[in-house]
């Protein structure tokens, strides 16, 4: 299953479907279900090389996980939210859900790649089976579906296997830490646990991050020039776009280096 973003084959629900409030990361306000006054009416955006100079690098910043692609092509069969009010509806409301599956999948597979993990591969293979049939269930059963308990069960998951990978490593916890700010140059986090950790324009220069569980730690702003970032755990597409990095920064393969970096 494709859990890269292909705006190609989308209805700009990303556009349309979410919200956004005037700040440093949008120019303006936009409800759910108005259509950003950027969206053109093949779908695509207007200002799409110009996006931060115009004042939405939060645009910039978003990923789906190609949830985008999966609602346009599958849930509604090409059937695009302009076609009637109660498409719209429907589809603006199952966009949000399966782009948080999505990112489920995307946890569940890096973690099934990591040899450490061979004791709960069964376990994960299981999951990762039920939450892509989850995926393809119609509009209104995904509708229903209660994601914050199936991400609990998922999450329940994905701790085990981020123990086993860091296993060995004696960095202590910042799971949920401050670290806005944070002077972490250089830094040793190797195997570190800084889930949902606020890096928010932390200094990550030359910082080795490596097997360190990185799964929902805010990195915007953060500069991780130089930054071993490669085998962190749990990296997504989204945390590497709100970072400043350089060309001495390393990501995963599976991750695209974003044009905003330093060369």
């Amino acid at each position: 299953m494709p859990l890269l973003s292909d705006c190609g084959n989308c209805f700009g629900l990303c556009c349309v479907a979410l919200a956004f409030s005037a700040s440093a990361d949008f120019a303006v306000d936009k409800p759910i279900g108005k259509p950003c006054a950027n969206l053109r009416q093949d779908f695509r955006c207007g200002i799409h090389n110009r996006l931060r100079a115009e004042g939405f690098s939060g645009c910039t910043v978003y990923d789906c996980f190609g949830a985008g692609q999966k609602v346009s092509q599958s849930t509604f069969d090409g059937e695009d939210w302009r076609g009637s009010a109660d498409t719209a509806r429907k589809m603006f409301e199952v966009f949000p859900i399966m782009r948080q599956l999505h990112e489920l999948l995307w946890y569940l597979t890096e973690a099934l790649a990591h040899p450490a993990t061979e004791p709960m591969h069964a376990d994960l293979r299981a999951m990762l089976a039920t939450t892509t049939a989850l995926t393809d269930d119609n509009a209104d059963a995904l509708a229903k579906l209660d994601v914050a308990a199936h991400r609990q069960e998922v999450n329940v998951l994905l701790l085990r296997a981020s123990e086993l990978v860091r296993a060995g490593f004696k960095s202590r916890s910042r799971r949920g830490a401050d670290l806005i700010g944070a002077k972490l140059r250089r830094a040793d986090l190797r195997g570190a646990n800084l889930r949902g950790a606020y890096l928010i324009g932390a200094d990550l220069r030359d910082a080795d991050l490596r097997s360190a569980d990185v799964i929902g730690a805010d990195l915007r702003d953060a500069n991780v020039a130089g930054a071993k970032l490669a085998d962190s755990l749990f990296l997504t597409q989204t945390q590497v776009n709100a970072a400043l990095g350089d060309t001495r920064t390393t990501i995963p393969a599976a991750l695209t280096r974003p044009a905003h970096w330093r060369s």
